[in-house]
Parts: structure tokens; C-alpha cells; sequence
């Protein structure tokens, strides 16, 4: 009898642990247009990370990089520490670099879960044979922070954000 139990009982017991640790819960994000304006200068390209962070400093994620060459990734020194450990695949959130003066405006994904929690963001530049800004723009992500306009420290004239 007790084997009879055990049998009916072991389908019904997988399909529990199945589905528990089965499927990755799904976290909700939002989209945000980021615009990133640059200030006038002479040279390359400017290569930009917008990465996310924890609380602590830490790097979470790549949200978006601008410049698709990854020989001169090395040169954004800080993030390339993060992303040179976890070689995470970026070409789907990458772009061409953006010269003195001009613009780029770029779409970027947030989980929901970040915002009001502590996370940051933080924009670091560089441009070849030229300086490297490891905080240009650093804000704490909020949901005032994800409306506003951040001024930069070097080759960022300013960073806009706008939910999409």
C-alpha cells in the first residue's frame, strides 16, 4: 500500500520542485532615452560606459556603451576592470562613438527593482590619447533622477534622461 502512495506522490512532488526552481523569475524593467551631449573638443571619438551600480560601488551591468570598437575598450579604464572579468556580451547595446560637440541619444533598460534602492549610474568617457573621466555623470537612480539633467565632469557636456 505505502508503495502505491510513494508512486502517486513522486509525480506531484517533481512537479513541485520543478516549478520552484525551474523557471527564473521575471523581473520588470523599464526603458528610459538617454541622451548624452558632448562638449566641444578636438580629437577621436569619445567611447562611453554607462554602467549600472549597487549600493556599494560595485558594477552590476553594462546598460549601454558608446563606440563598437572593442580594441579601445582598455582605455575606459574602471568599467573595462568589470567588463574584462565578466566578458559579458555587449554588442547588442553598443554604438558608434560620438565626436566633440555632438550627440547621441540611445534607449536603455532598467529593472524596476533598482530604482529607489540605492542603485547608481555612472557615465565614464574617454577619448583617444586624450583623458579619461571615470565619473563624468554619477547619479543615484530615482524616480526623480530617471526625469532629470546631469552636467558632466569632462567630455560630457550633459546627460538627459527621459522615460520612454
Amino acid at each position: 500500500m505505502s508503495r502505491k502512495i510513494f508512486f502517486k506522490i513522486l509525480p506531484i512532488l517533481a512537479i513541485v520542485i520543478f516549478t520552484s526552481f525551474g523557471f527564473k523569475s521575471i523581473t520588470e524593467t523599464s526603458k528610459y532615452k538617454c541622451m548624452i551631449q558632448l562638449k566641444n573638443y578636438t580629437g577621436e571619438g569619445a567611447y562611453i560606459a554607462i554602467s549600472l551600480l549597487d549600493p556599494k560601488g560595485e558594477y552590476v551591468e553594462t546598460l549601454y556603451m558608446v563606440g563598437d570598437d572593442d580594441e579601445w575598450y582598455s582605455d575606459v579604464t574602471e568599467w573595462f576592470g568589470f567588463y574584462g572579468k565578466v566578458r559579458n556580451d555587449i554588442d547588442a547595446i553598443t554604438g558608434a562613438t560620438v565626436s566633440g560637440g555632438g550627440r547621441t541619444i540611445n534607449v536603455i533598460a532598467i529593472e524596476n527593482d533598482k530604482i529607489d534602492a540605492g542603485y547608481k549610474i555612472r557615465f565614464e568617457s574617454a577619448v583617444e590619447n586624450q583623458e579619461y573621466y571615470k565619473d563624468d555623470v554619477e547619479f543615484e537612480l530615482t524616480s526623480a533622477t530617471v526625469k532629470s539633467k546631469f552636467e558632466g565632469n569632462g567630455f560630457i557636456r550633459y546627460v538627459r534622461m527621459m522615460p520612454q
